[in-house]
């Protein structure tokens, strides 16, 4: 089940990633510190922690068989999982503007924060109206932007094995252009799973009837 597959690669490479800041140790951190703000170690823990959680949760939440058998956890989950992004957000849009990393990756942060809070108001909004096909379609995409943090550590380990393949590249410029790209292969991956499982199929079974 895809589900399985995101859940365990998400509570791996974020449970590892969010190690350090269990310690509350800003020595122990692997991004890079402001050594001018002391609550920017705070506010990488208050977003690390709870976004561990909510991207345990999220691919739960999209399993069919639970979601019909439990409708109650369903429901449960998905407001814990509302309440971990909101903390998780608004601590990220902290650490963004403190961050040392430059502009290029701040903007990168502000824009996938903003996308992120977006799509979770949505589909609130939606499943209170009782729209389940779009709750389902805004939950999707706001699952993937979660995700993102995943594929920004898995762009970073990559950039890093070629800092010392190419002189002139440097951690700055992996760090953001891992921040831009991971922001937009989770967008784009959600939305071919809009289009490809979710539109195509309905729009093919509207033409057949």
């Amino acid at each position: 089940m895809w589900w399985a597959l995101v859940l365990v690669s998400a509570v791996a490479v974020s449970a590892i990633s969010a190690l350090p800041f269990l310690t509350l140790d800003p020595a122990s951190s692997r991004i890079p510190l402001n050594p001018g703000v002391a609550a920017h170690y705070l506010s990488l823990v208050v977003h690390g922690l709870p976004g561990v959680l909510l991207l345990a949760i999220g691919p739960l939440q999209f399993a069919r068989r639970l979601r019909v058998r439990y409708p109650g956890a369903h429901r449960v989950l998905g407001r814990v999982y509302l309440v971990s992004l909101a903390f998780a957000a608004v601590a990220a849009v902290f650490a963004a503007t403190f961050s040392v990393s430059g502009l290029p990756a701040r903007v990168a942060f502000y824009l996938l924060a903003a996308a992120w809070v977006y799509t979770a108001v949505r589909g609130y909004r939606t499943i209170r109206a009782g729209e389940l096909g779009l709750h389902r379609v805004w939950m999707i995409r706001n699952y993937a932007l979660s995700f993102a943090a995943v594929l920004l550590r898995v762009f970073l380990v990559t950039g890093e094995a070629f800092l010392g393949v190419f002189p002139s590249l440097d951690y700055a410029d992996v760090y953001t252009t891992s921040a831009w790209a991971s922001m937009f292969v989770s967008a784009l991956a959600a939305e071919y799973f809009v289009i490809a499982r979710l539109t195509d199929p309905l729009l093919r079974r509207k033409v057949r009837a």
